[in-house]
């Protein structure tokens, strides 16, 4: 293969890498990454739409929780939810009934073998058995055809009642009906929360007419038998069953696939013990926000008071947001096939574009080759998904790769990172992504790949094993293993907190700052702030021998960020745009002061001490 034609113009003195190579098929394959582009911004600008439609949530209080906290201050349960209905709260989550509720409402009588047969005497009691009378009349005789569990009548001190050979406290008996229809028409949206019995022969069938399920433990309602779950599956109805954040549940993505789903937010009541009202308030706006959460699930503090700052601070927070707290509309995103297969012209002829790019050209085109082939088969050869990592790790290299002569050359490098978004937004979201079902495959790459990608485009334009020969030989000095380790030090930090569950913790100090940053306006992201301010040293080459190149790979992962921020997909796309361009905005601004910082240190290191003359000399 001939080297291409006609290289571009040396880098600045002080550079030590080389300049790229400019392959007479750069023009065609910029061509068909701007072409490819224009069906990718269409299906963003859908998404925005879709995304812009479903800025609902609703604030839905747990009934079990309101009903305790009520009792412990001597209060009426419904007069305590219409308080809190009047702070914001618009939905209740009621639980299934199992028997032990209708013993407690005085609708049956339960008692176990060893009690009955005390109190009457009777020797054809079993003590390891229960048995149920009903207070309400036909209550106990109406369960046993609800379960498969063999049960008889007996008598016993001149009464009726129906035997059991195991406990049946906790059997679910289907909803409390007077106490739906009392918050109906107390206006509150209502979200059903069934148990779960192998005893039950027909799960589902009695469920209330509400909006909203969520399933109780780790798996739906007949996730272990496929004819079970396909009866759940069409007894759902109309009803949209919730994602729980962080709480996979086997089974879920089957009925997802049929109903859609709600994204529903919830905190740990562990957790949020350790969490004061305000703090809290703050993660519930940061999920309905940026995280498309259309249920956030409440549930009350010990005391009233810390309930009532929480959910005073939440509304506020949600209407500085611009999320309405209402009865959300489930709506699936929709993809469009044709828009998406010509979107994968992009990122394939970007990614030719990159390795013809190196000034190795058979380097460069072996590693895009290797790139592609890591992207196709962490996707399971998913051609969209992989095509959308494709993208990720791609057009954060690709303007560092093509030019890095001058300051310039940053906002190069910018425009292709931003262009990579569109393709990662029309490859990646789908029904699934947008839930949070499907993550993004391969965000660790999106920080490793670019940087090992640029880094490779450094190595001189001669045979590789002289190279390898000259690194060999080269005289390393102290000076040089210290800023090596501190380099790797940093770069682990970095990958290791990476998205949203990290390797790394956050400072309280850090914590601190990133609540007050959301909590007025859509915090950017650190990585970014600090990459693009080493990037624009690196590139303005201030800085003597392979210091710029170092820092031009710190550029790499600030423009690695931008790609990583909108690989998110649960993420409404308009706020990580807002988080791109302010961590740009920072960014650019922090950088072009540090390069006069670094320029008048320089100066004043060598000319400190020195008299004038010695100076102009």
């Amino acid at each position: 293969m001939t080297q291409p034609a006609q290289p571009t113009p040396p880098t600045s003195p002080g550079m030590t890498v080389p300049a790229p190579s400019r392959h007479p098929l750069t023009p065609l394959l910029l061509g068909l990454i701007v072409l490819s582009a224009i069906p990718a911004l269409i299906l963003a600008t859908q998404r925005v739409s879709y995304e812009q439609r479903s800025k609902t949530t609703a604030l839905v209080m747990d009934y079990p929780a309101v009903v305790t906290q009520a009792r412990r201050f001597g209060r009426d349960p419904q007069e305590l939810l219409a308080h809190y209905q009047s702070l914001g709260i618009n939905g209740v989550a009621i639980y299934e009934d199992v028997i032990g509720n209708l013993a407690q409402r005085g609708e049956l009588y339960l008692k176990s073998g060893a009690d009955l047969r005390a109190e009457t005497g009777d020797a054809a009691i079993s003590p390891r058995n229960f048995y149920l009378r009903s207070l309400k009349p036909g209550v106990a005789e109406s369960l046993p055809a609800r379960y498969t569990i063999p049960t008889r009548t007996v008598q016993a001190g001149g009464q009726s009642w129906v035997e059991w050979p195991t406990d049946p406290t906790f059997l679910p008996v289907g909803p409390d009906e007077a106490l739906v229809e009392t918050l109906k028409a107390r206006g509150f949206m209502l979200v059903y929360r069934p148990y779960a019995d192998d005893a039950v022969r027909e799960p589902g069938a009695d469920w209330p007419d509400v909006p909203f399920v969520i399933f109780n433990g780790e798996e739906v309602i007949g996730a272990r038998t496929p004819e079970l779950l396909a009866k759940i599956n069409e007894r759902l109805g109309q009803r949209v069953p919730a994602l729980i954040e962080a709480t996979p549940q086997r089974g879920l993505d089957t009925l997802v696939a049929t109903h859609g789903g709600a994204r529903t937010f919830s905190v740990n009541p562990a957790w949020q013990q350790r969490l004061d009202p305000i703090t809290l308030a703050s993660k519930y706006n940061l999920a309905a926000r940026e995280r498309s959460m259309r249920l956030l699930y409440v549930r009350p503090y010990p005391t009233v008071n810390e309930t009532d700052d929480l959910l005073r601070r939440t509304t506020e927070l949600l209407g500085k947001s611009g999320v309405k707290v209402t009865q959300p509309v489930i709506e699936p995103f929709r993809e469009n096939t044709l828009l998406r297969t010509l979107s994968l012209i992009g990122p394939v002829a970007a990614l030719a574009l990159l390795g013809l790019s190196f000034p190795l050209v058979r380097l460069g085109l072996l590693a895009a080759a290797a790139s592609g082939v890591l992207a196709i088969v962490m996707n399971k050869f998913n051609p969209y998904a992989g095509a959308a990592l494709i993208a990720a790790v791609t057009f954060p290299a690709l303007g560092l790769v093509l030019r890095r002569a001058r300051v310039s050359d940053w906002f190069v490098a910018t425009g292709l990172s931003l262009t990579g978004v569109l393709f990662v937004s029309a490859l990646g979201a789908t029904k699934d992504s947008v839930l949070g079902l499907e993550p993004f495959r391969g965000v660790g790459l999106t920080l490793l790949l670019p940087l090992l990608l640029v880094a490779a485009s450094f190595l001189p334009r001669q045979d590789l094993r002289k190279t390898i020969q000259d690194v060999y030989n080269a005289p390393i000095k102290l000076g040089d293993i210290l800023i090596m380790v501190l380099a790797a030090g940093v770069f682990a930090l970095v990958f290791l907190r990476r998205g949203n569950a990290t390797g790394a913790g956050v400072s309280d100090a850090e914590a601190k700052i990133r609540q007050d940053l959301q909590d007025t306006l859509v915090r950017p992201r650190f990585k970014e702030m600090a990459g693009h301010p080493l990037g624009i040293v690196g590139l303005s080459g201030v800085l003597p021998g392979y210091f710029g190149a170092l820092l031009i790979l710190g550029g790499v992962v600030g423009q690695s960020s931008i790609l990583n921020t909108f690989s998110h997909f649960h993420t409404p796309l308009l706020i990580s745009a807002q988080r791109c361009f302010l961590g740009l905005g920072i960014g650019l601004i922090a950088g072009l002061v540090v390069v006069q910082l670094v320029k008048a240190a320089l100066h004043l290191w060598h000319t400190y001490g020195k008299a004038p003359a010695e100076v102009r000399a």
